[in-house]
């Protein structure tokens, strides 16, 4: 298929959806509008059913739980996936040597870059976790502070360069971080059910509202959330650099090792 082609057939996919897409927008409630039927529900038995003021936390992991748990496991196997279809040409080695461009510059990185990257990203870390550790509070949860804190990663490696960030990013922590975290999700379904509850039912003291160790077992929930989250996407960052990464061995032209 020519690119064109492909072109216009993405052209005429974006116009057939143009018209629905514009009934949606333009039946969307008004800001500051009456909450609907569904919303009061859910503000109604949130507080005294697990003790959380974090409305979306509770549809994620109680309403909607096992269908979390669900798109859980669908990231684990898209990120799968994409790690399989990417080693399968290179394979498993690794190197921490760029590979660059003939007749193509290699510009040093600029202190103002560093500078800024080893000042911001620590507290971009601190912020993802901030945004972990309250899911059942503030706005937020596992998977937003897992991406931020994946993102936190990249500042590093734009600071340091890649064979500064290679040292302090191991894949099979990865592996270890994204498998586990899904695993724990897995077993706060499992557990209950040994002790004669049923999957996914608390089991665990609720805590006090709007505190931040309320929730009971929203909390483990979360925390796995948020591993399997940040150790997904950080492994996608990790695996798609190997791909501009060239063989260890002797310093040839058109490599740079910065």
């Amino acid at each position: 298929m020519s690119p064109r082609l492909r072109l216009a057939i993405l052209g005429l996919a974006l116009l057939a959806l143009l018209p629905g897409a514009a009934a949606t927008i333009g039946h969307l409630p008004d800001f500051g509008s009456t909450i609907a039927a569904y919303g009061e529900t859910i503000n109604a038995i949130a507080p005294g059913e697990r003790h959380v003021a974090n409305m979306v936390s509770f549809i994620n992991f109680d309403i909607r739980g096992l269908d979390t748990l669900g798109e859980e496991f669908m990231l684990l196997a898209a990120i799968t996936g994409t790690v399989v279809l990417l080693r399968g040409k290179r394979g498993e080695g690794n190197t921490d040597r760029a590979m660059r461009l003939h007749g193509r510059a290699m510009l040093p990185r600029s202190e103002a870059v560093q500078l800024a990257c080893r000042l911001t990203g620590p507290l971009l870390m601190m912020f993802g976790l901030y945004v972990v550790l309250h899911a059942t509070v503030t706005p937020g949860g596992g998977f937003q502070g897992g991406v931020i804190l994946a993102s936190g990663t990249m500042l590093a490696y734009l600071g340091e360069g890649y064979a500064g960030w290679r040292d302090a990013v191991r894949s099979h922590w990865l592996d270890a971080m994204e498998g586990g975290g899904a695993l724990l999700f897995a077993l706060c379904g499992l557990a209950p059910m040994l002790v004669g509850a049923a999957f996914m039912q608390n089991v665990l003291p609720y805590g006090t509202f709007k505190d931040v160790f309320s929730g009971g077992l929203m909390l483990v929930e979360n925390a796995g959330v948020a591993l399997a989250v940040c150790g997904g996407f950080t492994q996608l960052f990790l695996e798609f650099m190997e791909e501009t990464r060239v063989p260890d061995g002797p310093e040839e032209p058109g490599e740079d090792s910065a």
